[in-house]
């Protein structure tokens, strides 16, 4: 027979709340971290069960919000998978050309994912997080669980295969 007391309720209550209010957020990140809902979710759910199991030292904390981002990311960067997924949309028709081809749109930022996806994962992690995110470098440290000069140089070699990535697929089938 199992008793609750008043601070286990008061516990369960605090995490409900704390992981109400912090899931759409943190969805998000797993989101543009994992690719896909599925993974995301479980990221996200792998996060809120760690910071579930340590509660005390989570409850404890200034700002529970970047432990738990500092949770989802490192549990992302841990789970390296040897067998890359990539999927492909396979139709019948090629897609609509361009109306505007100077013109910088939504689109565009959906041409950037393919290659953020494609990046190693803490570079991934760190581009999330400072473009998507918004996090200073010292955020991203914080979560990442390195210096910033770590992030900085992380942050440097991402954007630079990023804009080879991005520049030699703009140049495609243009004449020089």
């Amino acid at each position: 027979m199992a008793f609750t007391t008043t601070k286990q309720t008061q516990d369960a209550s605090a995490f409900e709340e704390l992981a109400t209010s912090a899931w759409p957020r943190l969805y998000r990140s797993a989101y543009l971290l994992a690719g896909n809902h599925a993974d995301a979710e479980d990221l996200a759910q792998q996060a809120l069960l760690q910071a579930y199991r340590s509660w005390t030292k989570v409850s404890g904390a200034d700002q529970p919000i970047a432990y738990l981002r500092r949770t989802l990311t490192n549990i992302y960067v841990s789970q390296q998978r040897p067998l890359a997924r990539k999927l492909e949309l396979l139709t019948d028709a090629p897609p609509e050309p361009r109306t505007a081809p100077g013109a910088a749109g939504p689109e565009d930022h959906l041409e950037l994912w393919p290659h953020v996806a494609s990046l190693p994962p803490r570079q991934r992690a760190v581009i999330v997080l400072r473009y998507y995110e918004q996090l200073s470098e010292r955020e991203i440290a914080d979560a990442l669980g390195c210096s910033t000069g770590n992030v900085k140089s992380t942050a440097h070699r991402a954007l630079k295969s990023l804009r080879a990535a991005v520049g030699h697929d703009l140049y495609d089938g243009e004449e020089a």
